[in-house]
């Protein structure tokens, strides 16, 4: 996706331009946001017991509330984390919903984003089968969602450098379960085993670095990145365990 590029520096930044009404640039700031962040809404609000059909038209209706009410305007960086801010805000909505549901059926003729919800439940069925908790599919939906958007910022700047091949050979290595030796790894597309090992210290190298950027883009204070990343890498290592 295109759009975060146009935007120099943090998330918080975006979260400023999306609820400055006088930007030119505020709509683009909107959906990126809303792109970014619904899974782990949709995770919320199917484990609080809806069907697949209502989460859809809950989340679209939150996200609409969104762009409607200069919800981001809230967001006070000084708070700390975006994550919990976000999370506060859809329990609310959720809590509230029907009334506002009545007034705004199915976003009240408001346009529909474009969203991926089949993806959303295909991720929401990969969940633990346990009666795990509302707050608990949050965050491992977020945590996911934030590998992903490193991962993502690894891929296009491989892109960007026409070493997009090369990313697609060693992005399974990034798991640190290595799917077959080095020299396997040179007779199927090249190079010799010593180089396509020093690749792999590399890009996990580079996917930590974009880890880092975006978790810094959601904490308030460069220090606070250390301890989001050991609890989102916990959040993840205990979904995969369950």
């Amino acid at each position: 996706m295109d759009a975060p590029r146009a935007f120099a520096t943090t998330r918080w930044s975006l979260i400023l331009e999306a609820a400055d009404a006088a930007s030119p640039r505020q709509d683009v700031a909107l959906g990126t946001l809303c792109e970014s962040y619904w899974a782990p809404v949709y995770a919320f609000i199917r484990r609080s017991g809806k069907s697949p059909d209502d989460a859809r038209d809950l989340t679209q209706m939150f996200f609409v509330r969104v762009l409607e009410k200069g919800f981001f305007g809230e967001a006070d960086r000084t708070r700390g984390r975006f994550r919990s801010f976000l999370f506060s805000s859809v329990r609310h909505f959720l809590a509230n919903q029907h009334d506002w549901a009545v007034a705004h059926k199915r976003g009240g003729g408001a346009p529909m984003l474009s969203l991926e919800f089949d993806d959303g439940e295909r991720r929401y069925s990969l969940e633990p089968a346990d009666e795990d908790t509302p707050e608990r599919a949050y965050e491992r939906t977020w945590a996911q969602a934030v590998l992903d958007a490193a991962m993502t910022r690894v891929q296009a700047r491989y892109v960007e450098g026409g070493r997009g091949d090369l990313f697609a050979r060693l992005k399974p290595y990034l798991t640190g379960e290595e799917p077959g030796s080095y020299a396997e790894l040179a007779a199927a597309g090249g190079g010799t085993p010593g180089q396509l090992r020093v690749a792999v210290h590399r890009l996990r190298q580079d996917y930590g670095r974009a880890l880092r950027d975006t978790i810094s883009e959601t904490v308030e204070r460069p220090e606070d990145v250390d301890e989001e990343l050991g609890y989102l890498l916990e959040v993840v290592s205990t979904g995969k365990h369950g």
